[in-house]
């Protein structure tokens, strides 16, 4: 049996303390799947077997099981089953290959997965002490990003900045600053593009007044770029510009398997081809992406010169260029509706993007084959092969 991706919507992604900074997590992930159920209004919401969803964080306003919560919010029945999974900038796509294995295997029919973060409103936490009332300071640690808590036992090559571990790439592959930037003034352009073009009119579901994703800079420029102090050091590459921003926002993708059509009340837009997680050394989690999508291309029977979109979360335009250069393929067919670097990166969200993305690209380029790509802090990647059903054989 096969699982297939019947529609996706996602929130346009705020900037951090910009347009969506004043809408809790819960509230996005619930509005983005009452939206993707507006999508195929002919769907029985108490036909939904489960809701996973991805969520990076879990302290703060997520309430620890935000797909559980969202559901509730949205108005699903409450027979409706929810949980949340946790791999960090791969969440959302981790929710969905959970989701595309349990229609595989009988488990369920339909299955509604997504993803959100509102990296604005991640709270502050303090570790409880060891005893009551201690007599000294206790500090205020983030959750927006990164490692936080770090266990002293975790070997400290393994625990720093993901800038700094972006930057070792940057040294080991002979990347230079002005191919990041390059790269990143692209990932804007094609951004705006797509949004002039009327591409994501059908993808994105607006919320709290924002219609488009907030952080694309169409006028921006290499040279512009050039301008920006390094982030990570002063002989470092990574900037602000050429690195994925802060961002808010949800996702939500419905999946079904084939006889799920007449209940969804549409024909599916693509095919859960093959599925693929790789892990290495946690400061190298950047070039992870190279076998967890040449692990996905392998168990969907298929190689790289059949590949006609792909869509890579640009955490970092430096790991995205390491990336493309490792899979030796036309940088042309990679985001070619802009990426990350522009389009925002809210962690738990992506994955859920990045699926749509493709599936919408996949037809809009009438290709068979894509690939959806992300890597994950801590050393981990995933990768998922989209089959367009409009040209399957």
């Amino acid at each position: 049996m096969s699982a297939f991706l019947y529609a996706a919507v996602r929130t346009p992604f705020g900037r951090f303390n910009g347009a969506l900074a004043e809408v809790r997590p819960d509230d996005l992930a619930a509005g983005v799947i009452s939206a993707v159920l507006a999508e195929t209004p002919g769907l029985d919401p108490a036909a939904i077997d489960e809701v996973v969803y991805g969520n990076a964080n879990g302290a703060g306003e997520e309430n620890r099981n935000v797909g559980r919560m969202a559901a509730l919010l949205a108005g699903l029945p409450t027979s409706v089953p929810g949980t949340t999974v946790n791999r960090l900038c791969g969440s959302s796509l981790d929710a969905a290959m959970i989701g595309s294995r349990q229609i595989e295997t009988g488990d369920a029919d339909i299955v509604l997965t997504g993803g959100v973060e509102s990296m604005t409103r991640a709270p502050w936490v303090v570790p409880k002490p060891g005893r009551a009332y201690p007599a000294g300071d206790a500090a205020l640690v983030s959750t927006t990003l990164g490692w936080r808590l770090v266990n002293p036992r975790m070997p400290a090559e393994w625990t720093v900045s993901l800038g700094a571990a972006n930057e070792q790439l940057a040294e080991k592959f002979d990347i230079d600053r002005k191919r990041q930037d390059e790269f990143a003034v692209r990932s804007h352009r094609l951004a705006a593009a797509a949004w002039d073009e009327g591409f994501y009119d059908t993808l994105v579901a607006p919320v709290a007044g924002l219609t488009r994703d907030e952080g694309i800079r169409p006028d921006t420029s290499v040279d512009a770029l050039a301008r920006l102090r390094p982030s990570f050091g002063a002989n470092g590459s990574i900037t602000a510009g050429n690195a994925s921003p802060l961002s808010d926002g949800a996702s939500a993708v419905l999946l079904g398997s084939a006889a799920a059509a007449d209940r969804i009340g549409r024909d599916p837009l693509a095919r859960i081809a093959g599925r693929g997680v790789f892990a290495l050394d946690p400061q190298a989690f950047g070039y992870a992406p190279v076998e967890a999508a040449n692990q996905a291309l392998r168990r969907a029977g298929i190689t790289w010169d059949q590949v006609g979109a792909v869509e890579l979360n640009e955490a970092f335009a430096v790991q995205s260029l390491a990336c493309v250069d490792a899979w030796g393929i036309d940088p042309e067919i990679v985001n070619v509706r802009g990426g990350a670097i522009a389009l925002g990166h809210p962690l738990g969200a992506s994955g859920g993007r990045l699926l749509g993305t493709l599936a919408a690209v996949l037809r809009e380029r009438k290709q068979r084959w894509g690939v959806a790509a992300l890597c994950i802090g801590v050393g981990q990647a995933l990768a998922v092969v989209l089959e367009n059903t409009e040209t399957e054989k």
